[in-house]
């Protein structure tokens, strides 16, 4: 992303949720190293991401400030929107009223209206001699009001110390600093939990390392779900739910890591019935959907979080479908998932297409977190499928314009858009958009799972589960 301005790599932001002095928090850092830490839009986008997930999961949050401010080149997609800059700010202060910690050590510029996010934070510390905060430096000070003066003397450590009492410490040295978030951590009182139950934790039945070997390479072969489940779960913790229905899709209760989970997969498995083989392609049929939205229920009455492990190319079409109204049960789904109040957890594992991406609990459905395999694929629908239209498309239109289009010509259009929307259908082109929250080793699933778990439970207000109107 921004190859004209040369790039932004990781959005000019180091971020993530790990401990610290024992307690789960969530860790924002500007890289001063990606155009002296400036805000471009998807930096924006993802410090906002950044303090969802804190305020989801009422999980302290550290911010470790060393920023120029916004990126002026791009100032219009990042300053007046209501994702934008100020967002931040607002979050700031909707945190604090929700009781959640924010610590601030500004260990380099802080300028503008970045001034703020350190001066909204509980605790603001500062390192003498690199930390500045000031909401304009000192050469718009000296275009502005024609006042010569230094970073140190507007907005240092020591003044910010010593005279406007805007900082709450001040240290020699960034260690020092960073040690002292550490005490400040280490005395926050325990919090409430939400209670999602969990007990010892047992090891998957399977290793670690045959999670690797289930899919196909490029997932073009059909494969059993339940083996990639017995991957994640505690040995011998997997209950299905209506095992001989809607069977494109497994639900059933499983334990990870000893916490409780309801999980939602989609099958792609070669069935034998009194017809012949049968392949279950990740597709969502009408009996599928119904069973995975009365599941979804099932979870948010027993109060028990949502695993999604997304392998699905979308819902069946087709007069058959449309007739037995495979709308109006996919609505049901979508209706579970979105009303849903217990957390959900998504992995994309390989396909996500369409409104299959919707009703497994793609982005717009507010998982908790949403990671993806390097084997995910996330489009409106298949490579090929969608090539294929676009080609009819933009040769319906050409010939409209009185253009002959030869067969070899179809053929290189076919390629050209072919290749360009199998690139924006990577996992990559998804996590730099913020589609998910990283690409992750698929063997680090059951670990990302349980942290996840164990950060949602920090919350411990659940809304009341309410589905409203929807067809039966």
């Amino acid at each position: 992303m921004y190859a004209e301005q040369g790039g932004c790599p990781a959005g000019g932001t180091v971020s993530g949720v790990g401990y610290v002095s024992g307690r789960q928090c969530v860790i924002v850092a500007n890289d001063q190293t990606v155009k002296a830490g400036a805000w471009f839009p998807i930096t924006g986008k993802k410090n906002l991401r950044m303090q969802e997930i804190a305020m989801e999961n009422h999980l302290p949050i550290i911010y470790l400030v060393d920023s120029a401010g916004v990126y002026l080149p791009m100032q219009d997609e990042i300053f007046p929107d209501k994702e934008h800059f100020g967002r931040i700010f607002r979050n700031n202060a909707k945190m604090s009223g929700m009781g959640i910690t924010q610590i601030a050590a500004v260990m380099g510029a802080c300028v503008a209206g970045g001034a703020y996010l350190p001066i909204m934070s509980d605790e603001t510390l500062m390192v003498e001699g690199n930390g500045s905060i000031f909401l304009a430096g000192p050469y718009l000070v000296k275009a502005a009001i024609g006042e010569d003066i230094d970073i140190e003397t507007l907005g240092g450590a020591d003044t910010h110390n010593a005279i406007s009492g805007i900082a709450d410490y001040k240290f020699d040295n960034e260690k020092d600093c960073l040690d002292h978030v550490k005490k400040i951590m280490s005395k926050l009182g325990k919090p409430a939990d939400a209670g999602f139950d969990r007990i010892d934790s047992i090891a998957p039945g399977k290793k670690n390392e045959d999670i690797y070997t289930i899919m196909s390479e490029g997932n073009t072969k059909p494969y059993n779900m339940v083996e990639l489940i017995d991957c994640i779960v505690d040995a011998n913790s997997f209950d299905q739910f209506k095992e001989q229905y809607g069977k494109t899709i497994l639900c059933g209760y499983a334990r990870i890591d000893g916490w409780a989970v309801g999980i939602v997969a989609n099958q792609r498995l070669i069935v034998k019935s009194k017809k012949g083989e049968m392949q279950l392609g990740g597709v969502i049929y009408n009996d599928s959907a119904d069973k995975a939205a009365r599941f979804i229920m099932n979870c948010n009455q027993k109060k028990i979080p949502l695993l999604f492990l997304q392998d699905v190319t979308g819902f069946m079409v087709g007069s058959r479908s449309e007739h037995s109204g495979i709308i109006k049960d996919g609505a049901k789904l979508v209706n579970a998932v979105a009303n849903s109040v217990v957390p959900k957890i998504t992995i994309i594992v390989g396909n996500s297409y369409g409104a299959g991406n919707y009703a497994m609990c793609g982005k717009a459905y507010d998982p908790r977190f949403i990671y993806a395999w390097p084997t995910a694929k996330i489009a409106v629908m298949g490579g090929e499928q969608a090539a294929k239209t676009l080609l009819q498309i933009q040769v319906a239109s050409l010939k409209a314009k009185g253009k002959e289009i030869t067969p070899e010509d179809e053929q290189k259009l076919l390629n050209e858009i072919t290749q360009r929307y199998i690139s924006q259908t990577t996992p990559y082109y998804a996590a730099a958009r913020l589609w998910v929250d990283g690409i992750i080793d698929p063997a680090q699933t059951r670990t990302l799972i349980s942290e996840g778990i164990s950060a949602a439970n920090h919350n411990k207000n659940l809304e009341e589960f309410k589905t409203g109107v929807f067809q039966v």
